[in-house]
């Protein structure tokens, strides 16, 4: 996400590499650098020279440390300035402790603690709900009931039906023949009885902003005093992300917005222009098609991220949501007793990796210079743990335990059901080597040995 505008701000960096000192001169060309990067980020044209003017007023008058070389003290103050426009203080996550289970949403009130969805139709919203019913429910116990008042668009109750159904979640039937506003009330009786925590509720969408369904999300917001209304927004409309967004913030009290589709867009700019037009708070944002792909949005770490520095805050948090620490703590006792790393041990780390979101996902979080080499190819590296992993599926139980075993004969045998070339399985038996000399170094206390035999451990890095 946002690949290019991270690419731009590190071209101004290097830029700058070389200059004694920050002048009025090598800003204003650092800051034409940044003011086309945010123009091709796709950042509205008012936003960006609001922004740039905020950098300029502070790069002249602020006294550079002299520890600070000219980018780094430049692109501190854009760090800073990133900040603010995507939420500063204000923001509900901005500057937030690093706490697993932190909620950007408010959930103090009497239950049901209702949720209203509001946004254009094909904007992500009824799996945004899905999604953000999962997320309660897993990360913070809540007893959830979906409910969804699109009365117009073909099968949208079915969708979320079939959404509530996949995560585990009570859903509250309804049908086209009824009134939006008549469903959600009737939700709300439900979920007090059956003492649900949180309904979320699924407004109808549009493919436009028209004055019928403006009407009608302003009677069920009425009717319902929901305590978040939250916005969802298509990160790949771009500019009309931003109209979109204006046109609700005017009609609806919002409270916060959802950020859908971040990953599919290189540009992003919509994640810098909607908390300035709205000036409301992005409370989550979509990574990916995935149920659990919803992430509470931290504006420092996204600047840090589109600053190349990488948010080495949630690689901490994914780990914790999603590797077995059970596993884990077998495992480390495993080396403790000095007992050997087999296959079953190495296939274990793939599949935690891809729990966490494969290296794709590892990368985006890593600062640019550790993660430019993997970022090169990451389809390719996906590919080939796959692979690795369908190699290893390929042996018996006793050869994944005892690696010793695996002769010409073997491995012929392993590679026609993989699928593969036998070389490959060489290959792999040798990566898998080199990971059993890195762990009797771990067990040994060769730190420093180990992270130095590191490189090419892991198949496809």
């Amino acid at each position: 996400m946002l690949d290019n505008l991270t690419n731009r701000l590190a071209g101004i960096v290097k830029q700058l590499r070389g200059q004694a000192r920050l002048t009025e001169e090598n800003i204003a060309d650092a800051l034409r650098e940044v003011r086309m990067a945010l123009l091709e980020a796709d950042v509205g044209l008012a936003v960006v020279k609001d922004f740039i003017a905020k950098v300029k007023e502070k790069s002249l008058g602020a006294e550079v440390l002299q520890s600070l070389t000219p980018g780094q003290a430049l692109i501190g103050i854009v760090n800073a300035e990133l900040i603010a426009l995507m939420g500063g203080t204000d923001s509900a996550n901005a500057g937030a402790a690093p706490q697993l289970n932190a909620l950007p949403i408010n959930l103090a009130t009497t239950p049901p603690a209702i949720i209203l969805m509001a946004g254009l139709q094909g904007a992500g919203k009824t799996t945004s709900a899905g999604k953000l019913a999962k997320l309660l429910k897993e990360r913070h116990k809540k007893k959830v009931l979906l409910v969804s008042g699109d009365v117009y668009r073909p099968a949208a109750i079915e969708q979320l039906r079939t959404l509530a159904k996949q995560i585990g979640v009570d859903f509250f039937e309804s049908d086209v023949t009824q009134k939006p506003v008549a469903i959600a009330l009737a939700a709300k009786g439900y979920a007090k009885i059956h003492f649900h925590d949180v309904l979320i509720v699924d407004s109808a969408g549009r493919l436009a902003i028209d004055e019928a369904m403006m009407t009608e999300i302003k009677a069920i917001h009425a009717a319902m005093s929901p305590i978040e209304t939250l916005f969802t927004v298509d990160a790949m409309q771009g500019q009309d992300a931003v109209n979109v967004a204006k046109a609700f913030n005017e009609a609806l009290p919002l409270t916060g917005v959802i950020l859908t589709k971040l990953d599919g867009d290189s540009r992003g700019g919509a994640a810098l222009s909607v908390r300035h037009v709205t000036g409301k708070p992005i409370k989550f944002v979509g990574v990916s098609e995935k149920m659990d792909g919803i992430e509470p949005f931290y504006a420092d770490r996204m600047a840090s991220r589109i600053l190349g520095m990488g948010d080495v805050l949630s690689l901490i948090e994914d780990a914790h949501k999603n590797v077995d620490m059970a596993e884990a703590a077998k495992l480390a006792e495993k080396f403790k007793k000095g007992k050997g790393f087999d296959f079953d041990d190495f296939k274990l780390q793939l599949v935690q990796m891809r729990k966490m979101g494969g290296i794709s996902a590892l990368m985006d979080k890593l600062p640019a210079q550790l993660s430019q080499a993997a970022a090169q190819a990451p389809d390719l590296q996906e590919k080939q743990m796959r692979r690795t992993e369908g190699i290893i599926n390929s042996m018996t139980a006793l050869e994944r335990r005892k690696p010793e075993l695996l002769k010409a004969s073997r491995k012929r045998r392993i590679a026609a059901g993989a699928g593969v070339q036998v070389q490959e399985v060489n290959q792999l038996i040798k990566q898998f080597e080199q990971m059993q000399k890195m762990m009797k170094m771990m067990k040994g206390g060769g730190m420093a040995k180990m992270m130095r035999g590191m490189k090419g451990m892991l198949p496809g890095m």
